[in-house]
């Protein structure tokens, strides 16, 4: 008997409504549409209407998650997100509460870009060790609440959304099994993508009006080649794991940071850009929510097909990244 494994039987996705295009930023920024286009890839972005949060954002992935599985529940939900509603409590029960799951368990992950390949480990690992039958995975953030109001080059990458997938037990020879799971981090590199001012280390009353930096702030060209080296070797690793070379993986869904990292990392692997299906031209980088987006718009688009070789990869802040493999899935995404 193949031992106990995360099936991946369902898929979400949800945008706010509100698009906020280059030219929208570049009446407010020192930028315009070829800027950011030429040095990005992105020419839109979703962005939460104020009052709006990251829960609501979730749960509306959820939901969609849960019928696109045809299932009304889950026994456990892990939350990715580096935006949650509150530094205390995490939003996952909350959002769990509102999806009306009742008592089950549910916790965030904090991982920044890489946050849903990690809950996707966590989510496995509780199928694993039996204390669940089925898990709600979702990644959501809403950026757009800590960048820098004058920071071009960051109000110009992020953007909000949430994405979900339900996993539930089943083979590891079953289409949609996860397979090799990979995860790393560098936490010499903390300062690269960060926040500064909130936590422990520099509580906001401790801190001057001069002294506090509320907003996300990244070290760009640093970010750029970590992100290119660690995403196509981790996305090598687990391909090779999985017993397929570089070549035999059909698609590659990778973290949607940089249109020029997308193709950076693809080079590194010599493999075709066109494996590396796009989603962030329309949505940006929406942080944890970017891989399950990417998914659900390859899926969507035909892109992404049963039976194709798949590999997930990401990076960020921690610094950390990860990859998945996994052959892909008869599911619809909704």
């Amino acid at each position: 008997m193949s031992p106990r494994a995360a099936v991946l039987a369902g898929l979400g996705s949800w945008l706010p409504p509100r698009v906020v295009t280059n030219e929208e930023l570049s009446r407010e920024l020192d930028t315009t549409d070829a800027w950011i286009t030429s040095r990005t890839g992105i020419r839109r972005r979703h962005v939460a209407e104020p009052g709006t949060a990251t829960s609501g954002l979730a749960v509306e992935a959820g939901l969609r998650a849960l019928k696109s599985a045809g299932v009304p529940d889950v026994d456990a939900v892990v939350l990715a997100t580096t935006t949650p509603d509150r530094p205390c409590p995490a939003t996952a029960p909350a959002v769990a509460a509102e999806l009306g799951l009742g008592t089950v368990p549910a916790f965030d992950v904090g991982a920044v870009c890489t946050g849903f390949l990690y809950a996707l480990a966590a989510g496995s690992g509780l199928l694993a060790a039996e204390c669940a039958d089925s898990v709600l995975v979702i990644g959501a953030d809403t950026f757009s609440g800590i960048l820098d109001p004058a920071d071009r080059s960051t109000r110009a990458i992020f953007g909000d959304g949430a994405g979900a997938v339900v996993l539930r037990a089943g083979d590891s020879t079953e289409p949609g099994a996860l397979g090799p799971l990979l995860l790393g981090s560098d936490g010499t590199g903390e300062d690269l993508i960060t926040v500064r001012s909130g936590g422990s280390r520099a509580p906001v009353r401790a801190v001057t009006a001069g002294e506090a930096d509320p907003y996300f702030r990244m070290a760009g060209r640093t970010v750029f080649r970590a992100a290119v080296e660690r995403m196509a070797d981790a996305a090598t690793e687990v391909a090779r794991r999985a017993g397929w070379s570089a070549r035999g993986i059909d698609r590659i869904v990778a973290h949607q940071a940089n249109l020029r990292i997308l193709h950076a990392t693809a080079d590194r692997m010599r493999l075709p850009r066109s494996r590396f299906p796009v989603h962030l031209d329309a949505v940006g980088n929406t942080a944890a929510a970017s891989v399950p987006l990417a998914l659900a718009h390859a899926a969507g688009t035909g892109e992404l097909l049963p039976g194709h070789r798949t590999v997930l990869t990401a990076f960020g802040g921690g610094l950390t990244w990860g990859a998945c493999a996994l052959r892909w899935p008869a599911v619809t995404p909704l």
